[in-house]
């Protein structure tokens, strides 16, 4: 079964499947002369007014998924190296976090797919994987079998990493937006499918 759901990452304390409740704002309309008298409908100067402050908005939001980041990423290390990863390199930007697991089959499976659009889209995406639910030295061959040593791996041998993001199965991915917003999708993607929707996640 495939899931894809919006999540919500607070810096405050792990969360799961936390839904976020997004505000819209109305098609946009002519700037109006400044001199002219106020004869706006009240709905039409509030979403003027939501547009005004969408940026500073979404500004908040990075800000605070950074710092959501950076504390689920606390105490994780990256496979192999076993050097500290900051979880803040995530946001400001667009990411992608592939969560995996050793004995995996579907991981397995997809993994040199994974590893090719991370090549593919280097320089516009982080693409990230996150193993769990298995051993360290299962994870180490599992990297080596799939050829997918180019990408960052960070452990989460606790759980806490893939349940902060609200994921509960193998495989899944986090698209992470510029905006500040999660995307997280719990089964597996195919290489034309996820390049779609990185390509969805570059857009916005």
């Amino acid at each position: 079964m495939q899931i894809s759901r919006r999540v919500s990452l607070r810096s405050a304390a792990v969360l799961g499947a936390a839904a976020v409740v997004l505000a819209s704002c109305g098609g946009a309309g002519d700037d109006s002369d400044a001199s002219a008298p106020p004869t706006a409908a009240p709905a039409e100067a509030d979403a003027a007014a939501g547009r005004a402050a969408a940026p500073a908005d979404q500004t908040a939001e990075a800000a605070e998924l950074a710092a959501a980041l950076s504390e689920v990423f606390a105490t994780s290390s990256t496979l192999g190296g076993g050097q500290a990863f900051d979880g803040a390199s995530l946001a400001g930007g667009d990411s992608v976090v592939w969560f995996w697991a050793p004995w995996c089959t579907i991981c397995r499976a997809e993994a040199p797919e994974v590893a090719e659009i991370a090549e593919r889209y280097a320089s516009q995406v982080n693409l990230i994987g996150v193993p769990g639910r298995g051993e360290l030295d299962a994870m180490a061959e599992f990297v080596a079998d799939t050829g997918t040593g180019s990408l960052t791996h960070v452990t989460d041998l606790d759980g806490d990493i893939w349940s902060a993001f609200g994921v509960y199965g193998q495989p899944a991915f986090a698209f992470i937006d510029d905006d500040g917003t999660v995307d997280v999708f719990i089964g597996g993607l195919g290489g034309d499918a996820l390049a779609d929707r990185i390509d969805e996640l570059i857009a916005t």
